[in-house]
């Protein structure tokens, strides 16, 4: 009795440890710093991307608003087929010149392995940025400075 009762905690902390290991996250501070555009608030998807190129998961999206989320061309068709529930990854859009920092969280086993992260951003009545930054993701490129292309002067982050 006392062997079996032994045999099943171990069981157990082998199987929760198994579990931990093959999904272990780190959270990360992203920092993203606009250029000093004129207009309404952008919205902003963070994704990651895998290897092929194509949409993985949604980390994080900036502007809560689920009507204007069809700016957001490539990510919304990604979304649409593979709705997930953000409500727990949405924050407020941000404008010309703010910034704005929020709490993503990256798989360890993503890392340094040919995924990048993709910024998207649209602003009302502008230009629509699929890949305002692709940041591939490395250990290298998640201590950096990451410059964007569009709305997105540039993107640091820091681990939480």
């Amino acid at each position: 009795m006392f062997r079996s009762y032994i045999a099943a905690i171990l069981l157990l902390n082998l199987t929760f440890t198994a579990t931990q290991s093959s999904a272990q996250t780190t959270r990360y501070k992203c920092m993203i710093q606009m250029t000093n555009y004129m207009g309404e608030g952008a919205y902003i998807a963070i994704s990651l991307i895998n290897n092929k190129g194509g949409y993985e998961k949604t980390l994080y999206v900036l502007g809560s608003n689920k009507k204007w989320y069809n700016g957001l061309k490539e990510w919304h068709a990604f979304n649409s087929k593979k709705p997930a529930n953000i409500s727990a990854i949405t924050g407020a859009s941000v404008t010309g010149g703010d910034r704005s920092v929020n709490v993503i969280e990256i798989e360890n086993s993503k890392i340094n392995a040919g995924y990048k992260l993709r910024f998207e951003s649209a602003v009302e009545d502008k230009e629509y940025n699929v890949k305002d930054l692709e940041v591939p993701l490395t250990t290298e490129t998640l201590s950096a400075k990451n410059e964007g292309t569009g709305y997105i002067r540039y993107v640091r982050f820091t681990p939480n």
